[in-house]
């Protein structure tokens, strides 16, 4: 996050952005009420439970509301 961005939407914020942090939550649930049943940590994930692999976070255009990768923003802001 210390590099410019630039809404690749928009094209006219270079200032304005959210920063939205991506906490995952590994649970079990049951399976006829939706309860969650347990909070799973990474080491108690089972073959059939994948880990979350995403981005830890993403950025908003706070001009026109465009929710991206941060690497979307930062290549606009390379070519601009």
């Amino acid at each position: 996050m210390t590099q410019p961005y630039f809404c690749p939407t928009c094209t006219s914020n270079r200032m304005r952005f959210n920063i939205i942090q991506q906490v995952p939550q590994a649970v079990r649930m049951d399976p006829q009420t939706g309860e969650i049943v347990k909070n799973l940590s990474t080491e108690e994930l089972d073959a059939f439970h994948q880990p979350y692999r995403g981005d830890a976070f993403l950025v908003q255009c706070g001009v026109c509301g465009t929710i991206e990768r941060e690497e979307r923003f930062i290549k606009m802001a390379q070519k601009g």
